[in-house]
Order: C-alpha cells, then structure tokens, then sequence
C-alpha cells in the first residue's frame, strides 16, 4: 500500500437498502456491488438523515447536518462563502493532501457547473433535467441523440414512469458516467492519489432502464409493497401526490395500483443491475491498472424509493423505504468481511473520507468516522435526527418518532414493527417513550438552529476598548472556529 490510498465513493441516485442481493435480496443479483463487501465491511443500520437529492449532497459535501448548513430541500444550496465562515468541502480538504479530486456523473449542484473543490469534473445530470448542457447533453449530440423527458418515451403516463429507455444502452446516462469513471482511473491514477466521486442519476425515476437489463425482471417476481394503513399519513399522501403531478414528473399517483407498483420496481431491479454492471467495469479498470490494492471503495446512496410502500413513491419522509440506504466499505488490505449493526449515517461517509486521506476532521462537522475501521477515540452514534423543510425525526435503532409540517406525527417500534404498520403514538404505554423521545428531539433541533446563524454571530469583548468606539465593526460572516454546543 502506498502512504496514501486512493478513494473512490460510488453514490447511485435513489438506491434502497433492499434491493442489492448482499443485503437479501434474493429476486436480483448484485455480484459486483457484492464484491464490496469481500475484504470490506457491510453497515446493515445505515440513513440517510435527510432523505432529498439535494440536502443530502449538501450534508455530505460539507459533514454538516441539513439544519446547520442551510440546505434542508431541492429547491436551497450551500451559501457561496463557505470560505469565509471557515467551511471547506472535503474535496478541497484532500486537495490539500495531495489528492486529484474529480467528480464524475451527477453531482446535483447549483448552478450545475461548480466544481466546490473537485479540480476535474465531467457531469451528467438529473435525468429530470435534459436543459442542461452538460459533457453528458455534449456526448448525446455528436451521437445523434439528444435529452428527453420521461415524458417522450411510450407509456409513460400509463405505467406511472416505469418505460423503457429511447437511448440504447451503449449511449444511456449510467452507463456514460461508468465510462468516464474508468477513463480517468486510465488516464490519471497514477499520478497522484486520488479521490473521484461518481453519481450515477439512476436508479432514480424515471424507471427507464434499457431493454437489455429489462428482459430478466418479470413484475410478478417483485416482492409485495408494505400496506397503507387507512386514516394514517394522509397529510402525507397527498404532498406526496400533489408533488409529482408538478411538472418535474408529471405523474398522477392518486390511483396507484400494486400491479403498477410491481411494474415499476421490475423497471427498478433493472437500473439497479445496469449500476452493478458498471461498479464491475470500474473495479476491472482498477484490476487493469494495477491500481485494486491501494484503492478504497464506498458505495451507499443519496436515499431510497417508497416503489410503492405506504402507497408512496419517491422519498422524502422518515420511512424506512426512504431512508435506510445501503453502505459498503472496500478495503483491500482488510483480512476479512466484517458486518455492522451499529446506527450509522450517510453523512459519516465524510469524515471517513478525512480520516482515509490523512486529513483533520473540523470540530464544526456531525460526521462521525465509520466504526469496524480501527479509528481510535470515535464516538458511537446514540442517535440519529432527520431534517428536512417538512419533517423531523429522531431514532435510536429501536424507536423512531417522526413529526410533519402537516401536523402529523408517527412512533413505531422496529424491532416488532419493522414494516412501520403499527402506530404506537397515541397508546399509553408508551406515552413515557414518546416524551424521551420528543425531548432529545428539541434539544438537538433548537441546538442545530443556533448553530445554523454562527455567522452572524457578534464576537465581541465588551472590554475592548475599540467596541465602545464609533464605527466599530463586526466580523462577518463569522468562521466556525470549534463546535458550538
């Protein structure tokens, strides 16, 4: 192993926990993803804490939370002066270690076109977004093709989003960003040690994977949605209807029928397998290069798909469906597979990378190094709180309650009810656990929002001499020296 490893994290769009074979599925098979988990560690209570594209990136981009960072929903980004309060992206933190940084695939900033420290970058986009010009909208065009919305392929409107895809496979999005992945191990691992990040914009809607994967996922094979239980989230149910009829989506899902959601995750498995194919390229490439033993490979996802569960579709609440995602660690030089059930978080992925490339983890971060790797002095995580614009939540890998901007409010037991088909909110036995909870819950939200206005923070010495003077002014935006409790 050379001093410093090089570092690859793989983050597929919308990919659920369920649906790789190394976590048992046993309706698809992931061979390549799997292989992670040889000479690797395997985090079975992995969540992404706040379950949308974009906050999620923001979190992992800067190992803040949504709340402090300010970026709580698709429609908010990272303030442009980050430099000035004292923030750095982790990629301009392994720039300072001597790392070449690139970002390959979908990256989900605004404007699309920042780098935010990765020093190459070659982009393919939402699929939801075919205006922008990206090397992947370039590519389309010298090949005689061009960006659609989901919306242009047949029976899109019929099947609720699960098509077949107008591009063959040879020229579809995953599998462009596979192949810019392994262009730059080719061209650039060895000159340094690098770390490279590759988005790939499926499995997410549309559901329209090429007809080559489709072929070997029959709907009947798919396993059942979790059941709606009547009268409750309804608040929920129909954000999350009136959500996709916008224009984005276009998609009415007030009739939504097991049928249709036993097509779409047929459609699903099979972008699923598309990724695994191209995880398998660039591990060969690796191979190729002579580069596998020094090479560290994390894969995990932004958040999951409802596919139907709780007659959902898509993301965004503190359902299992949406929130537990899986996360492997490849590292060639382990001696053997290691599992953990121990409460971790996407955004642990951060200061993992940190501690990987030699860097210092900021005190100001929530990112807390992934356990099973021999860092000494981490903290286990007690508990994990969710934020987003619409809801909170707080879980301890037992209970988890979960509060809504539509006044709803769920406690479920996973251990016994690990479909989350048994409110407990409302029994009063349990009201004492709801309490516990809901008052951890406050003191973290109100801690997190103090936290969010540092900058603004007046750091001033009443016994200074100057601050009594006029014109006296104060620092702005103020930095994030330490961790403010």
């Amino acid at each position: 192993m050379k001093e410093k490893p090089n570092i690859i994290f793989l983050l597929p769009d919308q990919l659920r926990y369920d649906f790789l074979s190394c976590s048992g599925a046993d309706f698809i098979e992931t061979p390549h993803m799997d292989t992670l988990c040889e000479k690797g560690i395997r985090y079975d209570r992995a969540y992404s804490t706040s379950p949308i594209c974009v906050p999620a990136r923001a979190s992992l981009l800067t190992g803040m939370n949504a709340i402090k960072n300010g970026v709580t929903d698709n429609g908010q980004w990272l303030r442009p002066d980050l430099a000035q309060c004292g923030i750095k992206t982790w990629p301009e933190m392994l720039t300072d270690q001597g790392y070449y940084t690139a970002a390959i695939g979908k990256m989900h900033f605004y404007p699309w076109d920042l780098k935010h420290g990765f020093q190459y970058k070659v982009a393919a986009e939402d699929k939801r977004w075919p205006m922008v010009r990206d090397e992947y909208d370039h590519y389309l065009k010298e090949n005689g093709y061009k960006k659609v919305h989901g919306s242009a392929h047949e029976g899109y409107f019929e099947n609720q989003g699960a098509v077949v895809n107008n591009i063959p496979w040879e020229h579809s999005i995953d599998h462009f960003v596979g192949q810019e992945a392994c262009r730059f191990i080719k061209n650039y691992g060895e000159e340094a040690p690098f770390a490279m990040m590759v988005g790939f914009p499926g499995p997410h809607c549309p559901y329209d994977p090429t007809e080559p994967f489709l072929k070997d996922f029959n709907p009947k094979d798919m396993p059942d949605s979790i059941s709606e239980i009547e009268g409750e989230h309804i608040g929920l149910r129909q954000q999350n209807i009136d959500a996709n009829k916008q224009p984005w989506n276009q998609i009415d899902y007030e009739k939504f029928e097991e049928s249709n959601k036993k097509k779409i995750r047929a459609h699903y498995a099979a972008l699923v397998k598309q990724i695994d194919y191209e995880v398998g390229k660039i591990r060969e490439t690796l191979l190729e290069q002579g580069l596998a033993d020094n090479t560290i490979i994390i894969l995990s996802s932004d958040h999951g798909d409802y596919l139907g569960d709780h007659n959902f579709i898509g993301k965004q609440t503190f359902f299992e469906s949406s929130i537990h995602v899986p996360l492997l660690v490849h590292i060639p030089w382990m001696e053997k597979n290691k599992s953990s059930s121990e409460l971790v978080e996407l955004g642990d992925i951060t200061s993992t990378i940190l501690h990987f490339s030699g860097s210092e983890i900021p005190a100001h971060m929530d990112s807390i190094p992934l356990p099973e790797l021999g860092i000494s002095d981490r903290k286990n995580r007690e508990y994990s709180i969710g934020m987003t614009s619409k809801g909170w939540m707080i879980y301890d890998a037992e209970w988890k309650l979960m509060k809504y901007s539509t006044g709803e409010m769920m406690m479920y037991n996973l251990i016994d009810d690990p479909l989350e088909q048994h409110n407990l909110l409302n029994t009063s036995q349990h009201f004492e656990k709801y309490k516990e909870l809901d008052s951890i819950l406050t003191q973290k939200i109100q801690g997190f929002l103090t936290q969010s206005h540092h900058d603004k923070r007046v750091a001033a010495d009443p016994l200074d001499p100057s601050f009594g003077k006029e014109g006296w002014n104060r620092s702005y935006p103020n930095t994030f020296k330490r961790k403010i409790e």
